[in-house]
């Protein structure tokens, strides 16, 4: 290599990009290679062809309880007040569906997460109050329930608010999304699935919440912008990192990294189906989830998000959920966490380590889902460490 460098960081995502600017401003020379034409990992953003800004990995909200994720990302962006809030479009005609009183073309919607408000539009005003109140006196307001916990209590009609909850908000989109069938589905997972005691319909509660100001790709332009990183777009990181004698930041899938000796990682990917229309508004939320019909898991409108002003046009995008087969181009989302898979993992682990300058650091490296603020996190703890 003509440059000597302290650090190789492959990928430019969430945990490449932090990793290499808090080891640049500690004195470290990074270099950053980035085997996509772009930096910003899936949260890359950039406008379509109509000018709206798009997100062209699937929408990414921002939110956190972390100060420090939240002040060092703030060093490189402003933010947009924004709360993320999600709605379940479910059809009227359902058979399962009880009649509700917001109807529109055939359809009615409540708040995800399950609330109070949601009782109300599912079993109507009266009987939604009615309901509601049940749940506020067995259970703290404010809080949060579990399907477990609902299901656990003596009164019947308590106990069918968790089914109807599971039934409609839960096991169909978790088939769309895993392709499982209700059998498969871990009931640990199902026993979470909350049930908020409030009206509070917003998404996210952590303390902080919002989207970047100027997009996700301008805050990691200024993020690598520093006189000790150097980033190489276009460039597959690993045979150069065969050869690298120092310390080596790996981003990427573990498997792939290893030529998938032991087999390869299970994961689920998305396909992502675009549609702009001549309109200014398609939705009256930013994401609305399809959790009983629709091939699709969920639409979001990208305005909602951003805030961009641009009359008379909008563009959507809908989700498709499918098993990743690693084909030319496809792109693993979500690891498929369970034991056996765990196992597998843990081999391409124990070949990392006998790595002593190799530290794997993220989703695809570490087979576990993060959140962006999580993953900004471990690469700030990591850069400590380093």
């Amino acid at each position: 290599m003509e440059k000597q460098y302290d650090i190789l960081v492959a990928g430019a995502g969430y945990a490449g990009a932090v990793a290499a600017r808090a080891l640049a401003e500690k004195g470290k020379k990074v270099l950053v290679l980035e085997r996509r034409d772009h930096i910003g990992g899936n949260a890359y953003d950039c406008p379509d062809e109509s000018g709206v800004l798009i997100h062209k990995y699937g929408p990414h909200i921002f939110h956190t309880n972390d100060k420090r994720v939240f002040d060092f990302l703030s060093r490189f962006t402003g933010w947009r007040r924004y709360q993320h809030r999600v709605i379940a479009n479910i059809p009227r005609d359902n058979p399962e569906v009880v009649p509700a009183r917001k109807k529109t073309d055939g359809r009615f919607f409540f708040p995800v997460p399950f609330n109070l408000d949601s009782l109300k539009n599912a079993f109507g005003m009266e009987e939604g109050a009615r309901l509601g109140q049940k749940l506020l006196d067995a259970y703290p307001a404010q809080s949060q329930v579990t399907i477990l916990e609902l299901r656990r209590n003596p009164d019947p009609e308590i106990a069918a608010i968790a089914d109807y909850v599971y039934g409609h908000v839960f096991v169909r989109y978790t088939m769309k999304q895993w392709g499982q069938t209700p059998e498969e589905i871990d009931p640990n997972t199902t026993a979470r699935v909350p049930v908020r005691l409030s009206q509070d319909d917003r998404y996210f509660q952590d303390a902080y919440q919002g989207m970047p100001l100027e997009g996700y790709t301008r805050m990691f332009e200024r993020m690598l912008d520093h006189p000790n990183i150097e980033v190489r777009l276009g460039v597959d990181a690993r045979p150069i990192l065969k050869e690298a004698r120092v310390p080596v930041i790996y981003t990427g899938q573990v498997d792939e990294l290893f030529n998938f000796q032991f087999g390869p990682l299970p994961y689920r990917t998305l396909d992502f189906r675009f549609e702009t229309l001549s309109q200014d508004c398609f939705q009256t939320h930013a994401t609305v989830n399809y959790t009983v019909d629709e091939d699709f898991t969920r639409i979001t409108e990208f305005k909602h998000l951003t805030g961009q002003v641009l009359p008379g046009v909008t563009t959507i995008v809908k989700e498709y959920s499918r098993a990743y087969a690693g084909a030319e181009g496809e792109i693993p989302y979500y690891a498929i966490i369970n034991p056996e898979n765990n196992a597998l993992y843990a081999r391409y682990r124990a070949e990392a380590d006998k790595q002593p300058n190799l530290y794997l650091l993220g989703r695809l490296a570490e087979y576990k889902y993060y959140n962006m603020d999580a993953i900004a996190g471990r690469a700030l703890e990591l850069a400590d460490r380093l």
